[in-house]
């Protein structure tokens, strides 16, 4: 049976001249640890080279916006400024675009619904605020079957590494956010 979910055709773009940084919570290590490795892969078989990736991490899905802004802040210095740090995060350039990745599963508690809140509306804030794609992969599931599923770590036609669309869409939306820096719709 067909479904009506998931993405439609991305489209191609050619991203080597791109620098995107994935930023991701290390809580639900299994799951986030597969959804980073595709987010990357498909940040790389878009053409963006492995030096121009950048991967840091924060402790929770709570601490993603401030960790996306640091990051994102980090590049702006670099790109203004010939000094040492420049070398701490590669190329010193801007970030064309930022995934940032977590993982809540709900629990007996309320934690679960604050959290998303706050993640969803402080990313969304973060990225019309600085003018860069965010893109928001932070998994909301009800169990942790549901989280492997949308990591790719289930047997059978249910599971999906959602990292690789989010890696998709980064590069995309880098891509799209460089041409509309030089006055082109693309």
């Amino acid at each position: 049976m067909s479904t009506v979910k998931g993405p439609g055709a991305a489209q191609t773009v050619d991203g080597s001249n791109l620098r995107i940084a994935i930023v991701h919570a290390r809580w639900n290590w299994k799951i986030i640890e597969a959804l980073v490795a595709g987010a990357k892969k498909s940040i790389l078989a878009a053409g963006v080279k492995e030096e121009n990736i950048v991967v840091q991490s924060v402790p929770g899905s709570y601490e993603l916006p401030f960790g996306v802004k640091s990051v994102y802040e980090a590049s702006q210095a670099q790109s203004t400024s010939n000094t040492a740090a420049a070398g701490c995060l590669g190329a010193a350039k801007p970030f064309d675009a930022i995934v940032a990745i977590g993982a809540l599963i709900k629990g007996e508690t309320m934690h679960f619904e604050y959290i998303a809140d706050a993640v969803s509306h402080g990313l969304m804030r973060l990225q019309l605020d600085m003018g860069v794609p965010v893109i928001f992969g932070v998994l909301t599931v009800l169990n942790d079957e549901q989280g492997l599923a949308r990591a790719g770590l289930c047997e059978g036609g249910k599971s999906h590494n959602h990292g690789e669309d989010w890696g998709s869409a980064a590069v995309e939306m880098g891509f799209k956010r460089k041409g509309a820096l030089n006055g082109q719709i693309l």
